[in-house]
């Protein structure tokens, strides 16, 4: 075998075999190398002298044609290759064969109808599946193997599924292909955490079909949902399904927060009743207008008096709306009305424009600087364009404000008493806890919550799912808001519910899996079908 770049020999004393260095080359021989604009090109032909028929595999040596083939290989030394294959066409001489001629085939290096070597398929195969269209296509190009994005995708599309046998434990979850529009279902081998297949929809009758289709299923690790949960019933009626405890967990925690909500009135410390709130005008002689009542006539006087609490101090507006968490409106709205009855009765006005107000800013910032002296404030803002006479500015609540203390701690929301009854009590810091017990000692209702929420979390801990029976019977007595309707619905789904809080199996590969299906998506930019995304979730997976 000779190797030769124009006109110069490539050797050298204990010279590597070119089938060592290039071993999809060891069938042919390399006649000639020549390297123009950054392209390698090689000449070769086949090193066997016959060919054996691809229909019968009667070996021939009667040449009927040659041909010259160009294929795309792998690049070398970073600069693309092709090859050019001079190929030729053998008559077979078997009576009896269909096929009078055919043209040999390279192990190794050529494929009926392919335009590119198998080791530069590979090559782009692997950088397809890993990066899918326009990502891969940037990657080749860069790797001296330059391939289109439609061939990228068309190279995920052709290579198969990887096989897999009938799961023992299925897994079963939704994804959005596209949230709020189009949905899938994934289903994963919980045993091995593996992908087996991702359907159409999120219905009943896609899940049953595949069930169908792949017997031997023992056990169903599902979500609440009741379409799977009527997919898993017609498609396996032998096997046990298990509500997900993950799923049981984030339901309660749903149920605890719309009772906080509830009873948010005892969130906050108790405020002290507003002395000489003035009584509303009345209507006529001898008569008073009626006070006021109802849940948002409390809330307004409660919010009412924090905010001009606040502004006793001192306070500014936007100091209070960061502080209470509120909007910055909001806080106006309440430090303007006179009376929390005005807010109440629809009958509070914005005050008039002050020529301070563009001014105001500056005379915050600049407050602590002045030592007392409005007059130099005065005279500086005056410098910025106020026309206003001193007193205004002498007069201005900012300059006299009192020496600030720190603020008091803003009251829980209806979120962090959520999280409070939902974490683990030892993960509570040394400032919640108390926060918490002063909340539950005040609220009756929401301490038997705390109960509740401790007796679930017990049962889904230790997989004591016997007990679910008295527990429903304890929060359905409760009449708490949310967790006894939670406790009801657990009622129709009772044996999942009771196998999800005694059996070891749960959804949590799913949804590490789900997690999977967004990193790919993000990859693709959300533009991936359910076709492409499938292929590329079953062939990505690591278990």
């Amino acid at each position: 075998m000779s190797l030769s770049q124009g006109a110069v020999c490539l050797s050298c004393p204990g010279a590597v075999e070119l089938g060592i260095l290039l071993p999809h080359l060891a069938g042919v021989i390399v006649e000639e190398v020549a390297v123009a604009a950054g392209l390698l090109l090689v000449m070769a032909r086949a090193r066997a002298p016959e060919a054996a028929c691809p229909k019968c595999g009667t070996v021939s040596g009667r040449v009927h044609s040659r041909y010259s083939r160009r294929l795309a290989d792998a690049a070398i030394g970073g600069r693309q290759v092709e090859i050019l294959l001079a190929v030729r066409r053998f008559f077979c001489p078997a009576p009896g064969c269909r096929r009078r001629t055919f043209a040999e085939q390279i192990d190794g290096l050529t494929v009926r109808y392919a335009r590119k070597t198998p080791l530069l398929a590979g090559v782009l195969g692997s950088i397809a599946v890993a990066l899918a269209g326009r990502a891969g296509s940037r990657l080749a190009a860069g790797l001296g193997a330059p391939a289109s994005r439609q061939v990228m995708l068309r190279l995920v599309m052709a290579v198969p599924d990887p096989e897999a046998a009938s799961p023992r434990v299925l897994g079963v979850d939704d994804f959005a292909i596209r949230r709020g529009q189009h949905y899938g279902t994934l289903l994963i081998d919980c045993e091995t955490g593996g992908p087996l297949d991702l359907l159409q929809g999120r219905d009943a009758q896609p899940l049953a079909d595949w069930l169908a289709a792949h017997p031997g299923v023992e056990v169903i690790c599902r979500d609440r949902s009741g379409s799977f949960a009527d997919g898993a019933r017609t498609g396996a009626p032998q096997a046990v399904q298990v509500a997900d405890r993950f799923h049981l967990w984030q339901n309660l925690a749903k149920a605890v927060e719309k009772c906080a909500a509830a009873h948010r009135g005892c969130l906050a410390e108790p405020a002290p009743e507003a002395a000489g709130d003035p009584v509303p005008p009345a209507g006529t002689a001898g008569e008073t207008a009626p006070e006021p009542a109802g849940k948002f006539a409390d809330r307004t006087r409660r919010n009412h008096t924090l905010v001009h609490g606040l502004r006793a101090e001192g306070r500014g507006l936007r100091e209070i709306a960061r502080h209470l968490s509120w909007g910055l409106h909001t806080v106006q709205r309440y430090d303007r009305a006179a009376t929390w009855q005005e807010l109440v009765d629809g009958r509070w006005k914005a005050p008039r424009a002050s020529k301070l107000d563009p001014f105001k800013p500056y005379l915050d910032q600049h407050a602590g600087q002045a030592h007392g002296s409005f007059t130099r404030l005065f005279r500086e803002i005056r410098d910025l364009g106020y026309d206003g006479s001193y007193s205004v500015v002498r007069n201005y609540p900012g300059q006299i404000r009192p020496a600030r203390t720190p603020l008091p701690q803003a009251p829980p929301t209806v979120r962090d008493v959520t999280n409070w009854l939902t974490r683990r009590p030892d993960s509570l810091t040394g400032d919640e806890k108390p926060r918490l017990k002063a909340i539950l000692d005040r609220c009756p209702e929401l301490l038997t919550a705390s109960d509740q929420v401790r007796a679930f979390a017990g049962m889904l801990t230790e997989l004591t799912g016997q007990d679910l029976p008295q527990w429903i019977a304890d929060a359905s007595d409760a009449g708490l808001p949310g967790i006894s309707s939670f406790a009801k619905g657990l009622k129709q789904d009772l044996d999942a519910v009771t196998n999800g809080l005694t059996m070891p199996w749960s959804s949590g590969p799913v949804e590490g899996r789900v997690n999977h299906i967004k990193m790919i998506k993000r990859q693709m930019f959300g533009r991936a079908g359910l076709p492409l995304l499938r292929k590329r979730v079953l062939l990505t997976a690591r278990s």
